[in-house]
């Protein structure tokens, strides 16, 4: 295995991508979820500003190696476990995330609690194809 190939890069960005789940699911999000309401939009917007770049970070640079791993490795195993955990991840943030975090920018208090454990349970669909993304990439560099 070489540097050459994408399977160490896909685990190095599924291992990133899977810290920054877990953080967000077990510490941001909890946290967010503690505002009193009189903070909440302040809190939000805050939030919302600080994420923005992480994500930005996170990913492309995943999209981009798990395309990578599917031209170049199609044939493993590994690639499709990754490739699935990844898109499921994704298209998590894209489908429902995303849109919710824009709901509650402007949501009124009594919508907040609903639209929160919304985004809780999205979390944990992302977290959980952030596991099945590593897991993929752990075969490939098995």
């Amino acid at each position: 295995m070489s540097l050459a190939e994408p399977a160490p890069w896909l685990l190095l960005v599924a291992a990133a991508h899977l810290g920054f789940q877990l953080t967000v699911d077990l510490v941001v999000y909890p946290a967010l979820g503690d505002v009193p309401r009189e903070a909440w939009t302040v809190a939000h917007d805050r939030h919302s500003r600080r994420i923005t770049p992480v994500v930005a970070l996170v990913y492309p640079p995943l999209v981009l190696v798990l395309g990578w791993t599917a031209l170049a490795d199609p044939a493993e195993v590994g690639t499709w476990v990754a490739v699935a955990g990844g898109l499921l991840a994704v298209a998590t943030t894209a489908a429902v995330a995303a849109p919710t975090h824009g709901r509650l920018s402007s949501a009124p208090p009594e919508d907040r609690a609903a639209l929160m454990r919304r985004l809780d349970r999205a979390d944990r669909v992302r977290t959980l194809g952030a596991v099945v993304c590593v897991a993929g990439a752990l075969l490939l560099v098995g």
